[in-house]
């Protein structure tokens, strides 16, 4: 730009000097070859420089026009790569949603199955039993067993009752469940008219668990078995026994009723 200003200065300048020495050539009637000499150089110096100008004013409007056609192919380029930006980021985002979803959805699995896998051990797993006021830890097996064997007896199926009492105390005789296995064995066993052996078995539960809540119970049966084999004066006795072993029980109360009538 200052070129173009300092060009236009120097054809003006080129032009005024032409027109003086043009005036002055007039004047001498062209007498001088040197003037006319001197006009024609400067006026093919002006040309010169006139042609130079154009030129250059051609060139720097050529070269301004590609400069500009170039931004705008810059730009166009640069307008469609943040349009691939945008739709790449479009894509990931939409992507990132999906991913969270999915996680989310295998974390629920994941809870979903470690709790049945829990639930599935708790059914394997020892749990807290209270039964005839006693409370200990038992396997679910043991537990399913007394109380099946529990239901047969109540059924009256008394025969049938004595088989899996008498199974599950061998098979479990360590179980906390023992005590009130024989004590329904022996009720089994009374009511099949098995005294002798279900006086053993009332004896055990006695031996076991002297504390247990059906021992007083447990010592009023053995009397009743006791009177059933005419053993009058062994079941007075035992009355006497349960009496002074458990003076506040329901089983003492009834033997103070019974003694009398024994003879």
């Amino acid at each position: 730009m200052m070129r173009c200003i300092e060009m236009s200065r120097s054809l003006r300048l080129a032009a005024l000097l032409l027109c003086a020495l043009g005036s002055t050539a007039a004047h001498a009637l062209f007498s001088d070859d040197e003037a006319r000499r001197a006009i024609l150089d400067l006026r093919q110096r002006v040309e010169s420089m006139r042609s130079e100008s154009e030129q250059r004013s051609s060139d720097q409007i050529t070269r301004l026009s590609e400069e500009n056609t170039q931004l705008r192919r810059s730009l166009l380029e640069l307008q469609t790569q943040i349009e691939t930006l945008r739709t790449e980021l479009a894509r990931q985002v939409g992507q990132n949603e999906q991913l969270a979803r999915a996680v989310a959805e295998l974390q629920r699995q994941q809870t979903d199955v470690i709790m049945g896998l829990d639930e599935r051990l708790r059914k394997f797993e020892p749990s807290k039993v209270i039964i005839d006021g006693r409370e200990f830890m038992a396997e679910p097996a043991e537990r399913r067993d007394f109380d099946a064997a529990l239901g047969v007896f109540r059924k009256g199926d008394f025969a049938e009752a004595q088989n899996v009492f008498t199974d599950f105390i061998k098979r479990y005789p360590s179980s906390g469940y023992v005590p009130s296995s024989f004590f329904w064995l022996g009720n089994a066993q009374y009511a099949t008219r098995d005294y002798k052996e279900a006086i053993q078995n009332f004896r055990n539960l006695l031996t076991q668990a002297p504390d247990h809540l059906r021992a007083p119970e447990a010592v009023l049966s053995i009397a009743n078995c006791q009177v059933e084999l005419k053993d009058t004066k062994a079941a007075r006795k035992t009355l006497e026994d349960l009496i002074k072993a458990y003076p506040q029980s329901e089983a003492a109360a009834a033997a103070r009723q019974r003694l009398p009538r024994l003879k």
